[in-house]
């Protein structure tokens, strides 16, 4: 709708505010969509009885004010005053924050009446419930699978501990066997076999003395770092050389194995100490575990080893030297001084020393390894605590 009121032209002198005279005004809305509906009264003025219908328009509005006054809600006729009920009803619901503050509902109402139907912010607009796939229960399949591969998982042991487990048990007969020779190696166990009753004499001469000052010498001479001149520079009273030089020749090789075997066994103890230190930290009882494996195969060793030696004692002997000397060094005429110093019955005895020293320290560390039930008992949490710390260094 357009406006064709001439526009007065203006001037730089301020205007007088014009008079507008209202007597002449009726009650009557200026636009037609201003009229009330049919039914519908001023909210804000009472009726006048000397208005054309005042008395009806007044008895209409008592008539709506019948049921309020019976306890009943009115029904408004229009959908922003419904809107209106509908907020102060929601506002004054029992635990609304809105509830019991002043002018709440009617600014809910107010809201309510200004916003669409089904607007985020109408009090009747109720956001759906969140979905996720947390909610989501795989398949029992899928459940059955992962159980049984964390449970595989918790019960398998490393490959690292199970290693050093058999190194420790492979080793360990070794290292029984190279201690319990070096301790024969010594001139103690010259003077318990010389002086011991029943050990045959020489028939060429020689005192218990003679021995023990010249086995002493062959006995030095396997463990230090001299050379062959050490036993070859060695003369008797009549002044001939003790040793000959197929005799000194040979003891230089009986000198290199000692050394190795030494030295060998000085590295197996370094690993054993190392793979004792790793399951001590990595594994609960890998150490017991494979000192008692290692115990087991020392006895099965010694025992396999000793009945041969029962058996034939001689071909034994044979044998054992020719691994590790070549044929025709390590045979002598019975007047050697070799064979003066150290008749059969000598490596017989000392066979049996090696062998009886071996035997006991398997039967004791079987004894102190042997696994009880209070050495193989754990606490559940404990096999849990080690079950995980072991899928951690897997990781």
């Amino acid at each position: 709708m357009n406006d064709e009121t001439p526009v007065r032209a203006k001037s730089a002198a301020p205007q007088p505010e014009p008079l507008l005279d209202t007597s002449g005004d009726s009650d009557e809305p200026a636009f037609s969509w201003l009229t009330p509906a049919d039914g519908d009264t001023n909210s804000g003025e009472e009726p006048r009885g000397d208005k054309p219908g005042g008395e009806e328009a007044g008895r209409d509005k008592a008539a709506r004010q019948e049921p309020a006054a019976e306890g009943k809600t009115p029904q408004p006729e229009t959908r922003a005053h419904r809107k209106a009920a509908e907020a102060a009803v929601e506002t004054s619901a029992p635990g609304s924050n809105t509830a019991g503050r002043p002018g709440a509902a009617s600014s809910a109402a107010a809201s309510s009446a200004d916003e669409p139907a089904g607007s985020p912010g109408s009090p009747v607009f109720k956001e759906p419930l969140p979905t996720s796939a947390l909610h989501v229960r795989p398949p029992e399949e899928e459940v059955e699978r992962r159980n049984a591969q964390r449970e595989s998982a918790a019960n398998a042991k490393p490959v690292a501990p199970r290693f050093m487990q058999v190194l420790l048990a492979i080793i360990y007969p070794f290292i029984l066997l190279i201690v319990a020779v070096r301790a024969v190696t010594t001139p103690l166990f010259l003077w318990v076999e010389y002086n011991r009753p029943g050990f045959p004499g020489d028939g060429y001469g020689f005192s218990t003395d003679d021995r023990m000052t010249y086995g002493s010498y062959a006995v030095d001479y396997l463990l230090n770092w001299a050379g062959p001149r050490y036993l070859g520079d060695l003369v008797q009273r009549s002044g001939e050389k003790l040793f000959k030089d197929g005799e000194v020749s040979h003891m230089a090789d009986v000198k290199a194995v000692i050394l190795s075997t030494v030295g060998a066994g000085a590295l197996l103890l370094l690993l054993a100490l190392i793979a004792i230190l790793y399951l001590r930290r990595r594994s609960t009882g890998g150490v017991r575990r494979g000192l008692f494996a290692g115990s087991i195969i020392t006895l099965v060793l010694i025992l396999g080893l000793g009945t041969l030696a029962a058996l034939g004692w001689q071909q034994f002997f044979t044998e054992f030297h020719r691994v590790f000397f070549a044929d025709g060094s390590w045979t002598f005429s019975l007047d050697d001084t070799l064979i003066r110093l150290f008749p059969s019955q000598f490596w017989i005895d000392a066979g049996i020393a090696i062998a009886g020293l071996v035997l006991l320290a398997s039967l004791v560390t079987l004894v102190l390894t042997w696994p009880t039930r209070r050495r193989r008992g754990v606490a559940p949490e404990a096999r849990e605590a080690l079950a995980e710390q072991e899928l951690v260094d897997q990781s």
